[in-house]
């Protein structure tokens, strides 16, 4: 080190560059302003967790999630890797093709965890890890369950194989909220936030679990997504849900930490059944939370004293 390193030599050629900033940093052009000026870039944008804020919150948030579809059913040990994979981009996957468009070469689509600054990006990644299993595709001649971010849209007309990301943005289109099923220990692994934000933007109202990990549970809530959780011996296999039916969520009216909430199942032959299931809004503050349509809104309402 005492060889490689040379403290007079770096501080010579810092110097110069107050001086002499040489063609490349002439280039360079700063901005001025109280508000950042976003670029044209791949690698970040301006998020979208702002737009329409209302410097006064809204009376009360509606928590009650009506005529819902279903977006998944996992089994246990769901990851933040596997909601939000931070490794490397598929061509042919939305965020693939989202770079394709733009110009951007395969050989430079870089990772996730390297886009994790343009929210295009990471809402196309959300719930595309290759190893992912959405056990609404039916299994194949052996058996085995078909990997990658794939659903069943339920719209209309018959039943479509697609992308969650191309489900999402029909379902969104169509106004229908959408629903996540998983067995135990959803959200394990590292507190990757966007495996929340990733959630929200898809328009994924509840997610609904036999259990979840703790940071993950707290992110929801705090991206304004319902985490609710199966009484001890119920799950959505027990229940018999395959991804057709629709989900009505009814928490209780004052959002009360930890309450009972109702699910209603509708089946496509009209049958009715109810479920209890369990709030896990595990505290008074989460629950301004919540009502504030999420931690974000809520912290800058703060900072601007409304």
């Amino acid at each position: 080190m005492k060889y490689a390193m040379h403290g007079k030599a770096y501080r010579d050629n810092y110097e110069r560059v107050k001086t002499e900033p040489g063609k490349l940093w002439e280039r360079i052009k700063g901005v001025g302003g109280k508000t950042y000026t976003w670029p044209a870039s791949s690698y970040i944008a301006e998020p979208p967790f702002f737009d329409g804020f209302a410097l006064q919150p809204p009376a009360k948030q509606a928590p009650a999630v009506r005529s819902a579809r279903i977006m998944a059913l996992f089994g246990d040990s769901i990851t933040t890797d596997h909601i939000s994979p931070a490794g490397s981009i598929q061509e042919s996957s939305p965020a693939g093709q989202w770079l394709l468009a733009r110009g951007v070469l395969k050989p430079d689509f870089n990772s996730y965890g390297a886009r994790r600054g343009h929210h295009e990006v990471m809402m196309r990644g959300t719930f595309a890890n290759v190893r992912i299993k959405n056990l609404m595709l039916p299994p194949g001649p052996d058996g085995s369950r078909e990997e990658g971010g794939w659903t069943l849209f339920q719209g209309r007309g018959p039943v479509e194989k697609m992308s969650i990301f191309d489900a999402a943005m029909r379902y969104q289109a169509a106004g229908v909220p959408t629903v996540v099923f998983a067995g135990e220990e959803y959200g394990t692994g590292s507190s990757r936030d966007w495996a929340a934000k990733g959630t929200q933007l898809l328009g994924i109202k509840a997610v609904v679990a036999r259990s979840f990990e703790r940071i993950h549970r707290s992110n929801l809530v705090g991206m304004g997504v319902l985490p609710l959780q199966f009484k001890t011996g119920d799950s959505w296999e027990r229940l018999g849900l395959t991804g057709e039916e629709q989900i009505d969520v009814l928490p209780h009216p004052q959002l009360l930490p930890q309450s009972e909430a109702t699910m209603v199942i509708t089946r496509p032959d009209g049958q009715r059944s109810e479920v209890a299931l369990t709030l896990r809004i595990d505290t008074p503050v989460e629950v301004n939370y919540y009502r504030a349509g999420g931690i974000l809104p809520y912290v800058l309402r703060q900072l601007l004293g409304a």
